[in-house]
């Protein structure tokens, strides 16, 4: 990839979330066809919620891999790992999540992300920081051709 790449070089992100008033977080809403492509919604709108998803580049390749015992353990560890990049590897921001391998029987993940590291030239014009992944209120519902995911972080 070229050095001048620049966000408008790329399509606009799909984006399957929306934001859900809470009180005091911020509640996420993501959906997908699949389980998997509803953890990738839930996270990519994490990170949205700290910088315009739009604006970052794929010039990074991030994997982690997470464990949990449900749908719901699984969830957060998910999204908890990839937080933990933004806050650590130099703040790796995604612009795009991908599950590449989801066990359901042993409740594992391991993903992909692809991003940049944040500049805040570039990125810091609307972001707020995410504290945390929260339990509270955390719903995964998934249907035969739909799958719903409610999750509240923490700012």
């Amino acid at each position: 990839m070229s050095e001048y790449a620049k966000a408008s070089d790329y399509d606009k992100v799909e984006k399957q979330f929306e934001y859900l008033d809470h009180t005091a977080d911020v509640q996420i809403h993501s959906w997908g066809k699949t389980v998997e492509e509803a953890f990738e919604h839930a996270c990519l709108g994490m990170f949205n919620y700290m910088t315009d998803v739009d604006g970052v580049l794929p010039r990074k390749t991030v994997e982690i891999t997470a464990e949990g015992t449900d749908y719901l353990s699984l969830l957060y560890h998910f999204m908890d790992e990839f937080l933990f990049l933004s806050c650590t590897d130099d703040y790796f921001m995604a612009r795009q999540i991908e599950i590449l391998e989801f066990d359901k029987e042993k409740w594992k993940i391991r993903a992909r992300g692809y991003g940049e590291d944040f500049e805040r030239a570039r990125h810091g014009g609307k972001g707020t920081e995410v504290k945390a992944i929260t339990y509270s209120a955390m719903k995964v519902l998934p249907e035969a051709d739909k799958t719903d995911i409610f999750v509240i972080i923490d700012i």
